[in-house]
């Protein structure tokens, strides 16, 4: 009974002349199939039944209207209308040619009209349902009391039944197409977005590097799969980055944060992982080495961005880093390594700053 009570929860827009695109492609191939069918149905009772029947004509006259009028319908009316006109025709084809004509079949294709409109309330949806329940019923039992009003030959029988089954198939295989296209895509659009949002939630907007809960997420995620693996981590901040704001300007500011970040990117070559930590702050992650290998990687990067130029509007000026770095010795958590690493810095700003603490 869930699934039920999920189903009658959910909420219902409000109707009117803005309808999902897939709705109103779902309510025009329906259309234009269903005056193809009438239009052949009124020629196939004059050319194989031997007379002329005007109903198929008068529906697909107002099937035609429904068709020019859709843009300009809310999707309740445009759907009640092929609904009715459907329905109407089942009625008539049951009363004129029996049960065996199965021409009954086609009320499958306002369910599904029905359900498929997001418009409707739950409720109205069930209700329909029950009331095309009954109305099959209701007609099944006309048929067993009630000889029809036209008495089919055996190959004109055959004949409205082959053609009425078909029609339905081309009917009910447009809006199942139609129908589980449009969820393809919504979910695949949401699986897009998704990610979108997953990646910004991530990454940091000025300097395009991960975060700092994704890199603590990416580190959880690397550990526990190489939970016996040595690794290093290293927090470098930029020296007397303030002056530079305070001299340049906070766009020049900005500048050096995102030069600063794609040096930190050029130089990785799969040995570190770079994130920006927070405000001139930067955090590496450095799997598989220990404390003098990630020393000397953290040297390595120290004194290219001592030498890496920076131009900013005519300055030019240039930078340096201090560097704490700490080595994982399997019984402390990241966290507490990772502040090991924090307070190695602050002993190197402490100490002359364009340095490596390790």
């Amino acid at each position: 009974m869930g699934f039920l009570l999920d189903f009658l929860r959910q909420k219902a827009p409000k109707s009117g002349k803005d309808m999902p695109a897939y709705y109103r492609k779902a309510l025009t191939a329906t259309a234009v199939l269903l005056i193809v069918y009438f239009v052949a149905s009124f020629m196939l009772f004059g050319l194989a039944g031997g007379w002329w029947e005007w109903e198929p004509l008068g529906a697909a006259a107002v099937m035609t209207l429904v068709l020019w009028g859709i843009k300009r319908m809310g999707p309740r009316l445009a759907g009640l209308i092929e609904s009715f006109v459907i329905e109407a025709w089942c009625v008539w084809c049951v009363h004129s040619f029996g049960w065996s004509s199965s021409v009954q079949q086609f009320l499958i294709a306002p369910l599904l009209l029905s359900f498929f409109n997001v418009s409707e309330k739950p409720p109205l949806k069930l209700w329909f349902w029950s009331s095309l329940v009954v109305l099959r019923l209701v007609l099944y039992a006309y048929s067993t009391h009630h000889a029809e009003a036209h008495m089919l030959g055996e190959q004109a029988q055959l004949l409205f039944q082959v053609f009425n089954t078909a029609f339905l198939f081309m009917v009910m295989g447009c809006l199942c197409v139609l129908f589980s296209t449009s969820m393809q895509d919504t979910e695949r659009q949401l699986r897009i977005d998704n990610q979108e949002l997953h990646k910004e939630a991530g990454t940091d907007p000025l300097t395009q590097l991960p975060n700092r809960r994704a890199m603590t997420n990416a580190i959880n995620s690397h550990l526990s799969r190489h939970s016996g693996e040595p690794f290093s981590v290293a927090i470098a901040d930029i020296d007397f980055f303030k002056s530079v704001n305070d001299t340049y300007g906070h766009n020049c500011g900005d500048y050096t944060l995102r030069t600063l970040s794609a040096k930190f990117r050029e130089m990785a070559e799969d040995r570190y992982r770079v994130c920006r930590w927070g405000g001139e702050e930067f955090c590496f992650f450095m799997p598989g080495l220990n404390l003098d290998e990630a020393g000397a990687l953290m040297h390595d990067v120290c004194t290219a961005v001592k030498m890496m130029p920076l131009s900013f509007e005519g300055a030019e000026f240039s930078i340096t880093i201090t560097i704490g770095v700490a080595e994982n010795d399997f019984r402390s958590s990241l966290q507490a390594i990772l502040a090991e690493a924090d307070r190695k810095l602050y002993m190197g700003k402490n100490s002359g700053r364009d340095q490596v603490v390790l």
